[in-house]
């Protein structure tokens, strides 16, 4: 059974058929909506499963829409799907690695001009040496710094000779008595005679206010000691 022609409703016979926009047409019949000039398949434009010739083909226009807070929703719920879509997508192919490229001439003609690139040796400039001349700076003169010493304490007075010091007189006015002894004493030359507190002191001949010549009773010696070491009984 033949088809009827889009157009005109009538029979199209095969010999006159033409098959576009999901329809069948007459030759004569497949024309533009606007200005019907014939048209083939080589200069037509279809629209809304029309026919149209470049000239009349309807100009698509776009409006303007407002963001008003349903379209703001709908956007925002659209930027949650794509990042959840992104979020399974990313997660599905984790781990899986990258994709290994084939070493084709290509590549490996490029591969080779990149290591040629990286190995060229960057040639140095040399500068000339400018020797660095340092000023002499003459030293400074030494500064003088006087220092006064500070004034030596006053020396004190030479300490009384200990007991028995002084040069010792020759045996002369000898008188006898007997005396106790009040310290101490090492004798400190051959004719001197040792002894200690509490030793009797008999035979005693003063020679004079420093010294005398006695016997120490307990132990016999006998000789000179120092008049301020005893006291008299």
């Amino acid at each position: 059974m033949n088809p009827l022609c889009s157009r005109c409703n009538l029979v199209v016979y095969p010999t006159e058929k033409v098959n576009c926009l999901d329809k069948y047409w007459h030759k004569g019949c497949f024309s533009c909506e606007v200005c019907k000039m014939t048209l083939n398949m080589k200069n037509y434009k279809g629209f809304e499963k029309r026919p149209y010739c470049n000239a009349h083909y309807p100009k698509s226009s776009f409006t303007c829409v407002t963001d008003t807070p349903e379209n703001l929703r709908l956007k925002q719920q659209s930027k949650i799907q794509s990042q959840v879509l992104y979020r399974e997508d990313f997660e599905k192919n984790k781990g899986k690695g990258f994709s290994v490229v084939a070493d084709t001439p290509e590549m490996q003609r490029i591969k080779k001009t990149q290591d040629q690139i990286s190995n060229v040796s960057v040639t140095k400039i040399s500068t000339p040496f400018t020797p660095l001349v340092c000023a002499y700076q003459q030293p400074a003169a030494p500064q003088n710094y006087h220092y006064d010493p500070a004034p030596e304490p006053a020396r004190q007075a030479a300490a009384a000779p200990p007991p028995g010091a002084g040069v010792r007189p020759s045996l002369s006015k000898l008188q006898e008595s007997e005396d106790l002894a009040v310290y101490d004493y090492s004798a400190a030359d051959e004719d001197e005679v040792s002894f200690m507190d509490g030793d009797v002191i008999v035979d005693v001949q003063q020679i004079d206010e420093g010294w005398m010549y006695g016997r120490v009773e307990r132990t016999g010696q006998q000789g000179m000691l120092p008049a301020n070491y005893v006291e008299a009984i």
